[in-house]
């Protein structure tokens, strides 16, 4: 089985390097951004602007390679790659909880961006909290630990 996906637009951002981003939205707050969607998908940004927040899925265009074992960010120990967030993965697709600004023709303005400059944009999906929050949820190995997002920054260690 093939699976094929293809670019919908590109998200901006002041991060030209992966060192020293954000981890996480929540260490971007107030980061200003935009998504450029390629013209032939403007009109599917029609209602968007009602929304606070996106959902953004895209492409980690710099990433090459993974191990199914990872040192993540929050932790100094070695743990199974999909109870992380670490870029390096079998299928490189990042996952995104942005504000919206606004929109204006085929360009969203966001904030609370940590995405590198030139990231390929997937998809854009409404960000509705009955649907998507969980209040009843436990953490794993992160809890503890994710109260320190807001001051960690990325280092070579997925490069």
């Amino acid at each position: 089985m093939s699976i094929e996906y293809h670019q919908i637009g590109t998200i901006r951002s002041p991060f030209k390097d992966l060192e020293g981003m954000p981890i996480q939205p929540t260490g971007a707050r107030g980061v200003k951004g935009s998504i450029e969607v390629d013209p032939e998908f403007k009109e599917g940004l029609k209602d968007l602007d009602g929304f606070s927040y996106i959902i953004l899925l895209y492409h980690f265009h710099r990433s090459e390679g993974y191990s199914l074992s990872v040192k993540p960010f929050l932790d100094d120990e070695t743990r199974g790659l999909f109870s992380t967030r670490a870029p390096k993965r079998p299928n490189s697709i990042g996952l995104s909880i942005v504000r919206v600004i606004e929109v204006r023709e085929n360009t969203i303005y966001i904030q609370d961006v940590d995405v590198l400059d030139g990231t390929p944009l997937l998809d854009i999906k409404p960000y509705v909290p009955e649907f998507d929050k969980r209040d009843d949820c436990e953490i794993g190995w992160l809890d503890g630990r994710s109260k320190n997002v807001v001051d960690k920054r990325s280092d070579k260690r997925f490069a």
